[in-house]
């Protein structure tokens, strides 16, 4: 027999708290009994009760007026009949804490509880989570010798397993079935505490073994079915559910509403909603758990139309909607970034008086964060204060879930300095994989990327080894790829090999296809793609995209193309990428081709964006006329991303009437911004129109609008290093602009001539050459030769579009070193090699 940990004789204070008893109820249940239960009373007892005005004062009067001793053993068993009576009535009443205290109580007036005390008392103990208090219990029960009492080897398997202690349970439950009083209770029992514990494929291994015992006995009930269909639902084990649906039918179990809630919920969990809907219309009575498992099945797959005719029928028919039907409707809109519906139903909820619980909270933070709704997020977060966060008796998992989704929120709102500050303030030990995933997804796309890498490190070095999920290595990756940092994220794709993310997660290898083509490798993105068993949309887009920001647009249609023959959805984010693809390798007419047949052969509508991408592909090509006709054609107003790329053009192709129409655009548009202001400066400057120049800048300086300041960032051996115009605080700024100088006098021997217009200042064209040379591209060029093997690729990230002087400078370089010059760029990348780059003069 198990042997818990202790084995004292009796409960001691120290195991079962002195806790205050709401007593009203129990004195209630003890003075309304039937006639004969009062008649088997002693009539002093039952007077003395009648006048007592608590439970505690009866069991006062009890102590001092009866004792086991002075009674035969039929009167002690009627006592021991009603302190089961009572401690049976504070579990019902969920009265748990009650419960224990009657129970030692009892034991301290020498009373000796029974088989029928023990399960109450062991239930109390499973409720409250009080494990030491259960093995306690427990102890006293081996001590009694009934620990062979099928119901209360039951109840130590339910407490056992409510208290997550998983082997205890099953040890309890093997020695009933050895001894062969396990009833089907006992299995019930067991497989409940598997469910607790998410072992999904257990509980079904243990319904198997259950069914093959061939027993009428131990012939599965609506319990054993409630607690086995939520394991097929997280598995979407849907056809083993079916069979249990038609187990249910055939021993009319399907009529029990909890049965059907099990298998209406079950089909929604495995996204046969249809299914869920033809069993959810049969069942005859149906409660709103019945409701809520078909709202929130359709919320989770993102059909909101159902999902709120459900909710509207409802209403209709006076449904008492509850905190979970309310939830389960704003996760849906939180779920799809529909961050406004979702504050209105909640606005909704909290008019019809329903509270919310940590779920709900959840999902509104949540939806605040999909819209960046500040305001918002900070009301809910004094909600959060007030009705949680500040509790004392609060649950402490519920707090850190509330927290990580204020954290959050407020990272995705951009205020990182509040996130990083509640960040701080929860314990190290309490920290979790998603308080450190959602700090580190907040630095990766809305702050500082190099800080999402410093916490990662973090995390992975923390003492209380929180392991990173694949949420985790995504926002890892994600901070990577902004960074062009392929050391670093050549070491997490090595720790996701060794832990096994790959083969099993698509969106980890989509990431790092992601990665590995922003930081300058599509050859080893491809590889990624490869070997993936799975893919979806995303992972081919992925491909299509790292290929057209490395000019390699043939090898993107390629792949586009087995896309269409593997048959999946071709949508406007493909073609959007598409013709990206053909802006990048300067492929005109394909770009035309695609663009003229998506509506008509892919039934794609084009939209203002694509719009955008034909005039970047016109641009670049110099056909400004053609560009700006397309325009005019245009079904839509032109937005602004349209009007930014026709100038663009505009500066590569010194058309000054043209680009101040377009600056004109988007003044009306109200986008302006530094790219639009820097642009036009730029292309007044080349037309040596000086006081336009100053102009724009006067004009900068009084709205207020500062101009970027350019950097650029290289990878050394150990470490990314990186400049800014003119910088010398470098240690080795010396060997660079010595090394500068040196390479510029070499190659204007070969013809290179300074492209002075790229420095943008009314001084004489000597000046203009040595403003050149202290373009922040050019020194991480420089520093990178001075501290680079022979033959290993320099890897050079700049903020803002290459200026046009650094890369014919840079073209020329690289006929003189050992070295292929790797640079991104704010528009794509650019490989120069051997005196040519792969842009071939479209960026």
């Amino acid at each position: 027999m198990l042997v818990p940990s202790s084995l004292p004789p009796k409960l001691s204070n120290s195991a079962l708290f002195h806790f205050r008893i709401k007593s009203s109820s129990f004195f209630a249940f003890f003075t309304s009994s039937t006639p004969l239960l009062r008649a088997a009373i002693p009539s002093s007892l039952a007077q003395l009760l009648k006048q007592c005005k608590s439970c505690i004062k009866a069991k006062l009067v009890v102590a001092g007026s009866f004792s086991p001793s002075a009674e035969s053993t039929i009167w002690s068993s009627q006592i021991v009949f009603y302190w089961n009576n009572l401690i049976k009535r504070s579990v019902i009443l969920r009265h748990h804490k009650s419960a224990l205290v009657l129970f030692r109580e009892m034991l301290r007036l020498d009373w000796n509880p029974d088989g029928y005390t023990y399960p109450y008392v062991l239930k109390a103990c499973g409720e409250l989570r009080f494990l030491l208090c259960g093995e306690s219990v427990h102890s006293l029960i081996l001590a009694s010798g009934l620990d062979s009492n099928v119901f209360v080897c039951n109840g130590l398997i339910a407490m056992y397993g409510k208290c997550g202690q998983l082997g205890h349970a099953r040890q309890v439950f093997d020695e009933t079935v050895v001894r062969g009083t396990a009833d089907v209770i006992s299995w019930n029992s067991i497989v409940a505490a598997y469910v607790q514990k998410d072992e999904d494929k257990k509980v079904l291994e243990l319904f198997d073994l259950m069914v093959s015992l061939n027993s009428f006995e131990l012939r599965p009930d609506a319990v054993s079915l409630v607690n086995v269909l939520p394991a097929c639902g997280s598995l979407g084990a849907w056809k083993r559910g079916k069979q249990l649906q038609g187990y249910a039918i055939r021993r009319c179990l399907h009529e029990d509403v909890f049965v059907g809630n099990a298998i209406v919920d079950m089909y929604a969990k495995c996204k046969r909603l249809d299914d869920a809907n033809k069993v959810f219309e049969l069942m005859e009575v149906k409660d709103v758990v019945s409701w809520n498992a078909l709202v929130t099945g359709y919320s989770q797959i993102g059909r909101f139309d159902e999902a709120l005719g459900l909710f509207e029928r409802m209403r209709e028919e006076k449904i008492d909607l509850n905190v979970v039907t309310w939830s389960a409707v704003i996760s849906g809109y939180a779920q799809r970034d529909l961050g406004y519906e979702a504050l209105n139903i909640f606005k909704e909820m909290r008019l019809s008086g329903a509270e919310p619980n940590v779920i709900t909270l959840v999902s509104v933070l949540s939806g605040c964060a999909a819209i960046g709704a500040l305001r918002q997020g900070k009301e809910t977060h004094c909600y959060a204060i007030k009705q949680m966060l500040s509790l004392e008796d609060s649950n402490t998992e519920e707090d850190l879930m509330v927290t990580n989704a204020l954290i959050d929120m407020y990272a995705k709102c951009k205020e990182m300095k509040i996130a990083q500050a509640m960040f701080d303030e929860i314990d190290r030990r309490d920290r979790n994989v998603v308080t450190w995933t959602v700090m580190i997804g907040g630095y990766a796309q809305h702050g500082d990327a190099n800080d999402a890498l410093e916490l990662f490190s973090a995390m992975l070095k923390d003492e209380y080894s929180v392991i990173p999920n694949a949420y985790t290595i995504s926002c890892g990756l994600v901070a990577c790829s902004r960074l062009s940092s392929l050391r670093i994220g050549r070491q997490i794709h090595a720790y996701v090999l060794r832990q096994g993310y790959e083969p099993t997660i698509v969106f980890v290898a989509n990431c790092l296809i992601d990665m590995y083509s922003k930081s300058g490798d599509v050859d080893a993105a491809r590889l990624v793609f490869d070997n993936m068993s799975q893919r979806n949309t995303v992972s081919w887009t992925s491909l299509m995209t790292g290929y057209g920001m490395h000019g390699r647009g043939e090898e993107a249609l390629q792949v586009f193309n087995v896309m269409r023959g593997e048959g999946l959805p071709i949508d406007g984010v493909t073609f959007l990428v598409v013709l990206y693809a053909c802006s990048h390798s300067g492929m005109v007419d394909e770009g035309m081709n695609y663009f003229n047949h998506m509506q008509g052969d892919f039934g794609v509508v084009p939209g203002a964006e694509h719009y955008a991408c034909m005039i970047d592909i016109l641009g670049r090509a110099g056909r400004l006329d053609e560009a700006m006709k397309l325009i005019e054609r245009m079904p839509m107003e032109p937005t602004s991303v349209v009007w930014v790329a026709l100038l663009s053009a505009c500066r590569v192709h010194k058309n000054v009437d043209l680009a101040e129409h377009s600056a004109a655009k988007l003044s009306e548009l109200e986008s302006e911004n530094d790219g639009t202001y820097t642009l036009l400066s730029n292309i007044y400057a080349n037309a040596k129109r000086w006081k336009d120049v100053a102009r724009i800048r006067s004009l900068m300086k009084h709205t207020g609008i500062r101009k970027r300041p350019g950097c650029s960032w290289v990878q050394g051996k150990k470490e990314t290093v990186t400049f800014f115009v003119g910088d010398r605080c470098h240690p080795m700024s010396e060997k660079i602009y010595d090394l500068l100088e040196n390479l510029i006098h070499r190659i204007k021997a070969m013809g290179y001539v300074p492209e002075t217009s790229f420095a943008l200042h009314d001084v004489d064209d000597e000046e203009k050459g040595d403003l050149l040379i202290e373009h922040s591209e050019k020194l991480a060029l420089a520093y990178g030769i001075l501290t680079s093997a022979p033959g290993v690729p320099i890897r050079i990230t700049k903020n803002l579009r290459v200026c046009g002087d650094c890369h014919t400078a840079m073209t020329f370089i690289s006929k003189i070193i050992e070295h292929e010059i790797i640079l991104r760029d704010s528009s794509r990348f650019h490989h120069i090699k051997n005196g040519s780059c792969s842009c071939r003069g479209f960026w």
